[in-house]
C-alpha cells in the first residue's frame, strides 16, 4: 500500500474520529492512517457503513452463523471493518506464537512425565499441584507428539507491542467464525484488498494434516471424528463447518461405545466404525468430576487413551498450560524448553501464592487487574483501577484468604479500532486471537486470526457474551 497524505485520507468521517486515549490499531494521530491503513480508510471514505452492517449481518444469519442453533441461536455480530496485522509484525507473531505453542506442548507432557522443569527450579511445584486442571489419570500416558489446536489472545498496550493475555489449549473456537467474517466482509464492504493479504483457507489443510499425524502408531488411513455436544453446543457452528473442511463425521457422546480397548462409533447410516483420532470440541473437557467419579468422557476413552489406541485433540491434560498461574511462567518456559530467549512477550503476570509477590501486588493492587485462576469470558475478573473502593477491599480480602486460588496482571488498556457506529466510525477496544498447530512437538502458526471487539463505547470486554463481537482480520505477508 501506499502511504497517502492527511489531506488525501480526511474524510467527513475520518475528520470526526477522536481517538480515546489508547493506542489506536488503524491510526497514528488524529485523522493520519497508520500506513498499511491509508488504503482502506480512504475506501471507507465512499462505503455507506451501516448498509455494509446491515448486509454483513443479514447474510451471517442467513447462513446460520452464530452461537447454539435453532430457537436459541445467538447472532455472531461482525463489524464491517476490518483490522490489519503489517508484515513486520505478522512475521514476528508467526514464529513467536509458533515457539510458545511449542514450549507450552512440552511443557504439557513434562506434567505428566518427569516435571523436569521443576526440578530444574523454573517452576514452583505447587503451581501444577494447585492447577484446576491437572488431570492426575493423565500421569504416565506419552503425549509428547500429541496434536494441539491452540488459540491465543493477544492485546497491546500503550507501549505498542502486542503480548498474551490468555492462552488456551483446552477448546479453543473460532477458526470457522474467522472464515466466515472474511467471506460476508468481502461481499459487502467495497475495499481493495491487498496483494500480500494472506488466504485463511489453508488452515483447513494445516488441521486436517495434523489430525491424520496424530493416529496411533501403525495406522496409515485412521478413521477421524469430530465430537460434538450436538445443537447443544455454543459452536455447533463451527463444528459443522470443520466437519464438513476437514470430510470427518460428527459424532455425539451416545454414539460412542467401548469394546476392550478400542473406541467404537456410529456413524451416518448406523454403522460402527473403530476411531483412532478424536478431535474433542464437547463443553466437558475433564476426566474426573467435582466427586472424584469419572466423567462420560473418561468411561469412554480414558481407557483406550491410556491403552493409547487412540489420539484426543486436544489431549486431556492440556488445561493445565490454559491455568492463569501457569501463565506467569511460560516466558521461562520458552527458555527451558526451547533454549531461547522469548520472541512475543506475556502480560506480567504476578503468583500471588508467593509472599512477597504477593505483599508487593497488595500493596499496588489499585493499579492491577485480578482474576480467578480458572475462570474464563470475563467472569470474576476485576479492574481494580475502575473498580469501585468496595469491590477493592473484598477482593484484597478474597486474595489474603486464598492466594493461590488468584493471580494479579498489570492492566493494559487495550488499543481500539474504527468500528461502525450509527453510520460513522467510532474507536472500540479490540484483541486479536491467531491460532497455532502443533503435531509431533512442532507447531506451526496458521493464515488466520479473529480479532474481537467490545461493542460497548469504552467496554474493555470482548467477549461474545457480553455484547462483544468479531472482525475480519487481514494478515499481511
Amino acid at each position: 500500500m501506499t502511504h497517502m497524505t492527511q489531506a488525501q485520507t480526511e474524510t467527513p468521517r475520518t475528520s470526526t474520529y477522536e481517538l480515546s486515549g489508547a493506542r489506536d490499531e488503524a491510526f497514528e494521530s488524529h485523522a493520519t492512517p497508520r500506513e498499511h491503513y491509508a488504503t482502506l480508510i480512504a475506501d471507507l471514505a465512499a462505503a455507506e457503513l451501516d448498509e455494509a452492517v446491515s448486509a454483513v449481518q443479514a447474510d451471517l444469519e442467513a447462513r446460520g452463523v452464530g452461537f447454539g442453533d435453532g430457537a436459541d441461536l445467538s447472532p455472531f455480530f461482525v463489524d464491517p471493518v476490518p483490522r490489519l496485522v503489517g508484515p513486520s509484525e505478522w512475521d514476528r507473531l508467526r514464529q513467536g506464537l509458533a515457539q510458545r505453542v511449542q514450549a507450552l506442548i512440552a511443557f504439557v507432557a513434562d506434567v505428566y512425565g518427569e516435571r523436569a522443569i521443576v526440578s530444574a527450579g523454573a517452576i514452583p511445584e505447587r503451581v501444577i499441584a494447585t492447577a484446576e486442571y491437572l488431570e492426575r489419570d493423565m500421569e504416565g500416558v506419552s503425549i509428547s507428539s500429541a496434536t494441539y489446536v491452540a488459540g491465543l489472545d493477544l492485546v497491546r498496550g500503550l507501549q505498542g507491542e502486542l503480548q498474551v493475555l490468555e492462552d488456551n489449549l483446552r477448546t479453543p473456537s473460532g477458526i470457522a467464525y474467522s472464515l466466515a467474517a472474511r467471506e460476508t466482509v468481502d461481499a459487502h464492504l467495497p475495499s481493495r484488498a491487498p496483494s500480500n493479504r494472506l488466504d485463511p483457507e489453508p488452515v483447513y489443510d494445516m488441521l486436517g494434516e495434523a489430525l491424520r499425524a496424530s493416529a496411533p502408531g501403525g495406522i496409515d488411513e485412521p478413521m477421524i471424528v469430530l465430537l460434538s455436544d450436538g445443537e447443544s453446543n455454543s459452536a455447533w457452528y463451527e463444528h459443522r463447518v470443520l466437519a464438513e473442511r476437514l470430510r470427518i463425521p460428527i459424532v455425539r457422546p451416545d454414539d460412542l461405545s467401548v469394546r476392550g480397548d478400542r473406541v467404537r462409533a456410529r456413524i451416518a447410516g448406523g454403522r460402527n466404525h473403530e476411531v483412532h483420532v478424536i478431535y474433542r470440541r464437547t463443553d466437558e473437557d475433564r476426566l474426573r468430576n467435582p466427586d472424584g467419579s469419572l466423567t462420560w468422557l473418561a468411561e469412554a476413552l480414558l481407557g483406550p487413551l491410556q491403552a493409547g489406541k487412540v489420539a484426543v485433540v486436544n489431549p486431556f491434560g492440556s488445561g493445565v498450560a490454559d491455568d492463569k498461574l501457569v501463565h506467569a511462567y511460560v516466558e521461562e518456559m520458552v527458555r527451558f524448553y526451547r533454549g531461547e530467549e522469548p520472541l512475543i512477550g506475556s502480560v506480567r503476570t504476578y503468583d500471588l501464592g508467593d509472599e512477597d509477590v504477593r505483599a508487593d501486588a497488595l500493596a499496588r493492587l489499585d493499579e492491577l487487574v485480578v482474576k480467578p485462576r480458572g475462570g474464563y469470558g470475563g467472569d470474576g475478573v476485576v479492574v481494580c483501577p475502575h473498580a469501585s473502593r468496595e469491590d477493592r477491599h473484598a477482593v484484597r480480602r478474597r486474595v489474603e484468604a486464598d492466594p493461590n486460588r488468584y493471580v494479579a496482571q498489570e492492566m493494559v488498556e487495550i488499543s481500539t479500532h474504527p468500528t461502525v457506529h450509527d453510520g460513522t466510525l467510532e474507536p472500540r477496544h479490540v484483541d486479536l486471537r491467531p491460532f497455532v498447530i502443533g503435531s509431533g512437538g512442532v507447531a506451526v502458526t496458521a493464515p488466520v486470526a479473529l480479532t474481537r471487539v467490545a461493542l460497548d463505547r469504552g467496554s474493555l470486554v470482548v467477549n461474545s457474551s457480553q455484547n462483544g463481537g468479531g472482525k475480519d482480520t487481514w494478515l499481511l505477508a
